[in-house]
């Protein structure tokens, strides 16, 4: 991933490792993703996943991986954190997952139909990733990156979001849409198509904030420092939701790409 600096090396490296040692409280409370948006892949790609050859890389506690799974796609996954690979495994055992990255793929050339990055990207050098890809899927195949992201124009989310960022410092916003300018193409060998897909979910008030609490911005300033903001998130959400179940409302942003088909004789 291209950074401005070691030092900013040195915080992306720390933000990745951070999952493994939450593995558990990621796999509890991380919300997955709607039907629609893997209607929207087989809409884009021209072909049901029941059948293809997927591969889901950076594919964490297999949240992503599951609902490929069920669709019946042949999923193999790709995971380099041991804590989530083992998390993975306890949820997943009849998925096989090994050990690597979207920087240097585990697998043979041209075995899969599918690749899948379930928010995960992001943390791939894509000048290694691209090609990596393009080794391993068919021709034909696709590449389709995604991610749930609060939606911001919700005005309690834009609340929570602007608080987060006040308390840590930070603009999470702004990384936020970083994160989606980071997937421009160094290699100019993908046009990648994007859709969005807006969907929500209910939960308990403590999977809203077991899930905040799982975001590498969180595991990585401190526990003391965490536990005051979610403890005063606490009271603002039960303002929005005084009965306590929280309405968190997404948009998943997919990028997908095509590669071409092998050209006939």
């Amino acid at each position: 991933m291209t950074t401005s600096g070691a030092a900013d090396e040195v915080t992306l490296t720390t933000r990745a490792h951070s999952f493994n040692a939450a593995a558990a409280q990621y796999a509890a409370n991380r919300p997955s993703y709607p039907p629609a948006l893997f209607d929207t892949i087989e809409e884009l790609t021209g072909r049901p996943l029941a059948g293809s050859r997927v591969v889901d890389v950076g594919a964490g506690t297999g949240i992503a991986t599951a609902r490929l799974h069920a669709r019946g796609a042949d999923v193999i996954a790709v995971e380099p954190g041991d804590g989530m690979a083992a998390e993975f495994r306890r949820t997943l055992p009849d998925v096989p997952v090994v050990r690597g990255s979207g920087n240097a793929l585990p697998l043979t050339g041209h075995c899969a139909d599918l690749i899948t990055y379930a928010q995960a990207w992001h943390w791939t050098d894509p000048d290694r990733a691209v090609p990596e890809a393009m080794r391993v899927l068919r021709p034909g195949g696709a590449l389709a990156l995604w991610w749930n992201t609060s939606a911001d124009d919700v005005p309690w989310i834009a609340e929570a979001s602007a608080r987060a960022d006040r308390h840590f410092g930070l603009d999470l916003s702004a990384e936020k849409r970083d994160i989606h300018a980071r997937v421009a193409d160094p290699t100019g060998r993908l046009d990648l198509v994007r859709r969005v897909v807006r969907w929500s979910r209910h939960v308990p008030i403590d999977t809203h904030l077991a899930n905040l609490g799982s975001h590498s911005v969180f595991l990585t300033q401190g526990a003391e420092r965490s536990a005051a903001y979610l403890a005063q998130e606490r009271r603002h959400v039960l303002e929005v939701f005084p009965d306590g179940i929280v309405e968190e409302t997404y948009d998943v942003i997919l990028l997908l790409a095509t590669t071409s088909p092998r050209p006939t004789a």
